[in-house]
């Protein structure tokens, strides 16, 4: 029996010699046509370089196949962007007032509305609060029929709506944040008032004044709550739930819901002289 193992043996490890031979002198061949070709090169040198810069404008003509090409597909998006979801009787823009704006509080209200349900069915808990950011507001809200287009035009980016669960100490922090920054970042279910030397006179969170200890939930957007905007106060939440709920589709929906787009400004977040 012991002969007839070793002999196993033996033909095994010659086997795994052979394959490694076969191996060697795979990467011997392929390591010598890399040099030869390395070689061959060296003579080679750069003597001339040509550039032409080639500007994108509307005066290149049209290719007429690649045009028809995607005509069906650009005139079904156009109908869908296109599509009229609501009126604003005025116009409405991000620099407004100092603190809160209407079109700000616009875009707060609809993650209030629409995101509470989808994380109250998840969760058995509501938002308590709404935080997204000035600089997320990409573009006005013109007078007029409000599309599909216009919530893509207000809100280019994928960004989802994520609820962060912070207690009352770092809800303090953000508040001061807000403050301290003073940006009119949008805001839902918080009131605040402060000074003239920015200290605060009253906070309320769902009309209640901030308990420590407490768990709150705060709706923002993924990109806030992975720092953005140096809102580092997100990275001490205790736990987070991702809605799957893009900001965009909840103006979207937002705006399906509603015939006449009117949002004010508001007491949400003031100077008290």
């Amino acid at each position: 029996m012991a002969g007839e193992k070793d002999e196993k043996n033996y033909f095994y490890l010659s086997q795994l010699a052979k394959r490694e031979m076969k191996k060697t002198f795979l990467l011997f061949l392929l390591t010598s046509v890399f040099w030869s070709s390395c070689k061959k090169s060296r003579g080679l040198t750069v003597t001339k370089i040509n550039w032409e810069q080639i500007v994108i404008s509307d005066s290149i003509p049209a290719n007429d196949s690649i045009a028809a090409f995607i005509g069906p597909y650009k005139k079904h998006i156009d109908q869908e962007m296109n599509a009229v979801l609501a009126y604003a009787p005025i116009g409405l823009t991000k620099t407004d007032d100092e603190f809160n704006t209407a079109i700000g509080n616009m875009m707060a209200d609809a993650v209030m509305e629409l995101a509470n349900p989808v994380f109250e069915q998840r969760t058995g808990e509501s938002i308590d609060i709404v935080l997204l950011n000035y600089g997320g507001i990409r573009s006005s809200l013109s007078k007029g029929d409000v599309s599909t287009r216009t919530a893509y035009q207000i809100m280019p980016f994928e960004n989802e709506v994520v609820v962060a669960e912070l207690r009352g100490e770092q809800v303090r922090e953000m508040v001061r944040y807000l403050i301290d920054d003073g940006s009119a970042h949008p805001v839902a279910g918080l009131e605040l008032a402060i000074n003239l030397e920015n200290a605060i006179e009253r906070m309320l969170v769902q009309g209640k004044p901030v308990e420590e200890d407490k768990i709150y939930y705060v709706a923002t957007n993924d990109y806030l709550y992975q720092g953005g905007d140096n809102m580092l106060f997100f990275a001490k939440a205790e736990g987070v739930h991702n809605l799957d709920y893009k900001i965009r589709n909840v103006l979207i929906d937002y705006f399906s819901q509603k015939d006449t787009i009117a949002p004010v400004r508001d007491q949400r977040f003031i100077r008290i002289p």
